[in-house]
């Protein structure tokens, strides 16, 4: 295989893994404990099951190699899970941590009306994505077109008793982002 068909793969099946780790389980026919996390065995077998041939060290360089890190392993690779971004009711047993003065979050114009409006809404997710820097929001804007980035005061968001959580893949999350915290260029 290529190295351009083995990056189409691992591609693939990152899309498929996001798929069932994060939203729909029942995608791979797997389960998701209350922490998010399912056998490695059984998914690799479901994966198969698929037409798409996977096992461990194929797996494990789909996590090792995917660009926002969004899987992870327990420490004997016997679970996996995603880090952050499910839909389904999870607990990633995160600690609340207080965050930076500044966080960001990447979108596109289309949706400015709502969010000046209404804030940033978690939608059908566990949690508001904050990126810690603005390249990193630039990068999850631009999946939807071009990029507007919001900068949004986070440290008075914490003083008045918004509660952030940090995944392990460094994605910042809470429940709700205020309109009056969010700090838009006109």
């Amino acid at each position: 295989m290529s190295t351009n068909e083995q990056q189409k793969m691992i591609k693939k099946i990152s899309k498929l893994l996001s798929l069932a780790l994060r939203h729909q389980p029942e995608a791979l026919n797997i389960e998701l404990d209350g922490q998010g996390w399912t056998d490695t065995s059984t998914l690799i077998l479901a994966v198969n099951k698929h037409g798409i041939s996977l096992d461990l060290e194929l797996l494990k360089k789909v996590v090792q190699e995917n660009d926002k890190q969004r899987f992870a392993f327990n420490k004997d690779h016997s679970c996996i899970r995603a880090n952050q971004g499910h839909s389904v009711n999870i607990d990633l047993q995160l600690n609340p941590t207080t965050p930076p003065e500044f966080l960001y979050h990447g979108t596109v114009a289309k949706f400015m009306g709502s969010i000046k409006e209404q804030g940033l809404l978690k939608m059908n997710r566990q949690h508001v994505h904050l990126s810690p820097d603005v390249e990193t929001a630039q990068n999850v804007g631009s999946r939807r077109g071009k990029p507007v980035i919001l900068t949004i005061a986070t440290g008075q968001m914490h003083q008045a008793g918004h509660e952030f959580l940090l995944s392990k893949n460094n994605v910042w999350l809470t429940d709700h982002v205020p309109a009056d915290y969010i700090l838009f260029k006109e």
